[in-house]
């Protein structure tokens, strides 16, 4: 069988690993940010577990930060358009200071 080449150059081809595609579970993500960047980091609270770790970090510049967002606002919209509300749940309170800003999730 034949490749078909894609002479278009504004084309990604991006790929992804066996162990990437598994992806990692988190229920709580911690937002901070300098002038430069925001962190998020996403990290799995087990409960009564007073200990929790980071399971994955993302840095994002405030330009991809605002592109993140608008991407994730325009996704929960059309799963929410076929699946209907997805029901907030009261805000989780854990004291955390890393020493950036007040951290949100």
């Amino acid at each position: 069988m034949e490749e078909k080449k894609n002479n278009d150059p504004h084309q990604l081809n991006i790929e992804l690993s066996e162990e990437m595609a598994e992806g990692i579970y988190a229920n709580l993500a911690i937002i901070t940010h300098s002038n430069a960047e925001f962190v998020v980091d996403f990290v799995n609270v087990m409960p009564g577990i007073p200990k929790a770790k980071v399971k994955s970090r993302i840095i994002l510049t405030p330009q991809h930060a605002k592109r993140f967002m608008k991407a994730l606002t325009d996704n929960i919209k059309k799963y929410e358009s076929m699946n209907g509300p997805i029901q907030d749940q009261e805000p989780v309170n854990i004291p955390m200071n890393f020493g950036g800003p007040a951290a949100q999730a």
